[in-house]
Order: structure tokens, then C-alpha cells, then sequence
């Protein structure tokens, strides 16, 4: 490890912050290993706890309709095509039973940009929601999906996004940010928010006292810089508001999109990119893993790579699975993935508070 390496480290390790210099440095020269040290000392220095946590929630598309067009998207559908739906009420509503009784206390809830639902549509949708679940946590409509409908519905983001909090809406996800650099976006995608907008919606959401969470999918076109820029443009954010409660990232998956000619980035990019990303991402209480695009087993590595995190036991995921990469792991295998950890697994909600019985005294953890 060279010089220059090991300062940087130290530095993130002492709780300085680092320059985007250093974060490049980082993805470019750091030793995967020791990334993953510095990164793993930087989680226990946040979490000193004996736990690691996951959730129970289901992720509902409720339209896969979209006007965008993302070249790296192989869920959406366009409007008159035959496989393009809008889930009925009856049927959305026996998904969140079906979550319900498996333990969930949320719905991960995103769709395409449907041009043909009017906004008391998805008003209507909260209520029937909250009026059968009210224990449900609704972690929905992503940010291109809340700037589409101000646009389409000549409101403000404020108003938008009030209305829907006053129906029902609970959090918001960090669905839809890619890289947020504008180059990026402009390239890959047609027709969606770019990234000052995208970072819009989440500071009005804040700004209402709600609480998201930010995303990056790499391991397309962009380059090592502007991976660090886009957890600038998120350390900033979080700097203003406070109001970013994790980091979700994962690589691109590129089978069956138009993008399927790019290689698909591995296990060590993964690693690397979500080590120097909890580095890097010091106001940012927690870093997720990513399990669903990279198996268990580097999804279980990843909680030695700074995520003290497992993310969600995910009952349901579309949109990764109709790129041909996705992955399931019952409720137990998450449990016994974080015991082998050395952790002990709790159950947590969106605001990543405990809700399960607290752990009797002395639980074993397996190590190996």
C-alpha cells in the first residue's frame, strides 16, 4: 500500500472527512482488502453494536408503464404495449396481506412514469392502503416518479409531495439515481429527471420533515470520478437536510437491456465501490448491502466491507429480475448470514429502529 493510500485511510478511519481527490485515489489505487479494513473500522466506529440489522418489506411496481426511456431498464413497458400493466387495487391490496403475514411492516412501492393515472389515482391508492394496513410503512414513489407527476400535474414538489405524505406516503426511496452526474443521465436515459432535480425532490421531502434514502447503480459508462461525484452530490445533500437515513449501491445488470454489449461489473468492484462509499459517506448513518444483484454470499461479505445492513428480506423484486440477476434468500438464511458474521440479526424498521424482542443475553453468533 503506497503512502498516499495509508493517509487517506487513517484519515477515514480518525472520522476526517475526505476529499473527492481521495475518494478517486481510493477506487483507483486502494487495496481491496484494506478498503474493506478501513471500511469495516469506520462501520464499528458507527455501529458498535452487537447487531446488524435487515427488514421485511415487498417491492410493488404497481404500473410498469414508463414515457422515460433508460437504456438499462428491462422492466419498463410503453404505453399500448401488451405486456404493459396497472395492478388492480384487489390485487395490490393481497400483496401487502401476504407481506403482513409474513412479518413485514412495509411496502417498498415504485412504478413507471405513467402518462394515463391521474394524480387522485395515486392519492386514492394511499388511502385504500392506510384505510386496510395502517401498521404498514408505504416507502414510496421514487424520485423521477414524484418530479414526473409536479410536471405532469403543474404543481410544485412541495405540493406533490405534501398531498401524498398527507395521504399516506411514509418515506420516500432513493429509486431512479443512477450516477448523478448529468453527462451520465443525458446518455442512458431519455426523458427523465436529471440530477439537480432528482436531489430537489429528496430536500423538498426533507424539508417536510420526511426521511429517504439514496441509491447509486455503477458499473455502466461512468467513470471512477464520477462515482465519487455522485456521493458528493449526496454528502452535500445530506449536509443540508439530514434526512438520508442509508446508501443503498449496487452494480449494473446488464442482460436483456440495450446495454447488454457493457461488461458486467463483479463481486471485487462491488466490494470496492461499497467500501470507499462508507468511507466516504461520513453523515450518512448506514450503508445497505446489496444481496438481491450479488448473491449471498458477497452479500454477506459486504458486512465486512462497511454495511451493517442486510437490506430488505425482499418478497417480491421485478426490476433487477427482468435483467436476468436476482437473487432470494428466505428470512432464516438472512439471520444465519449475519450470525455468521459475528453479529447478532435484529429486525428494524425505516428508521432503522429496532422492532423485534430484544435478543436474550448471550445469543450465539457463528463465526465461519
Amino acid at each position: 500500500m503506497s503512502s498516499t493510500i495509508a493517509a487517506i485511510l487513517r484519515k477515514a478511519v480518525d472520522g476526517e472527512r475526505l476529499t473527492p481527490e481521495e475518494g478517486v485515489a481510493l477506487l483507483k489505487d486502494g487495496d481491496l482488502l484494506e478498503l474493506g479494513q478501513a471500511a469495516d473500522a469506520v462501520c464499528k466506529r458507527l455501529h458498535p453494536e452487537p447487531y446488524r440489522t435487515y427488514n421485511i418489506d415487498r417491492n410493488i411496481n404497481y404500473t410498469n408503464v414508463c414515457a422515460a426511456v433508460c437504456d438499462f431498464c428491462a422492466f419498463y413497458r410503453k404505453v399500448g404495449d401488451s405486456e404493459a400493466y396497472v395492478l388492480d387495487r384487489p390485487v395490490l391490496l393481497d400483496k401487502i396481506r401476504e407481506t403482513v403475514e409474513l412479518g413485514g411492516d412495509q411496502i417498498l412501492m415504485q412504478g413507471g412514469l405513467n402518462p394515463e393515472l391521474p394524480f387522485d389515482w395515486y392519492l386514492e391508492l394511499l388511502r385504500d392502503i392506510k384505510t386496510h394496513y395502517p401498521q404498514v410503512n408505504i416507502h414510496g414513489f421514487s424520485p423521477p416518479e414524484i418530479y414526473f407527476f409536479a410536471k405532469k400535474f403543474k404543481m410544485t414538489l412541495k405540493e406533490v409531495l405534501g398531498q401524498l405524505k398527507e395521504a399516506g406516503l411514509g418515506s420516500l426511496p432513493g429509486g431512479g439515481g443512477e450516477i448523478l452526474v448529468d453527462r451520465v443521465r443525458k446518455e442512458i436515459t431519455r426523458g427523465k429527471v436529471l440530477t439537480d432535480g432528482w436531489l430537489d425532490v429528496h430536500r423538498a421531502w426533507h424539508e417536510l420533515g420526511g426521511i429517504s434514502t439514496a441509491t447509486m447503480m455503477y458499473g455502466h459508462i461512468e467513470t471512477l470520478a464520477e462515482r465519487i461525484e455522485h456521493m458528493e452530490r449526496v454528502r452535500q445533500l445530506q449536509d443540508e437536510t439530514g434526512g438520508l437515513t442509508a446508501f443503498i449501491s449496487w452494480t449494473f445488470q446488464p442482460e436483456h437491456t440495450d446495454m447488454a454489449h457493457v461488461p458486467a461489473a463483479g463481486a471485487f468492484e462491488y466490494l470496492r465501490t461499497q467500501a470507499v462509499s462508507r468511507l466516504y459517506l461520513d453523515n450518512v448513518p448506514n450503508i445497505q448491502s446489496s444481496w438481491v444483484t450479488q448473491g449471498p454470499k458477497i452479500g454477506q461479505l459486504a458486512l465486512y466491507f462497511g454495511a451493517n445492513d442486510m437490506g430488505s428480506l425482499m418478497i417480491e423484486e421485478n426490476v433487477v429480475a427482468s435483467a436476468g440477476t436476482v437473487y432470494y434468500l428466505t428470512l432464516e438464511q438472512i439471520k444465519r448470514s449475519i450470525r455468521e458474521s459475528g453479529y447478532i440479526p435484529r429486525q428494524r424498521n425505516v428508521f432503522y429502529e429496532y422492532i423485534d424482542a430484544e435478543p436474550t443475553p448471550g445469543e450465539p453468533v457463528l463465526m465461519g
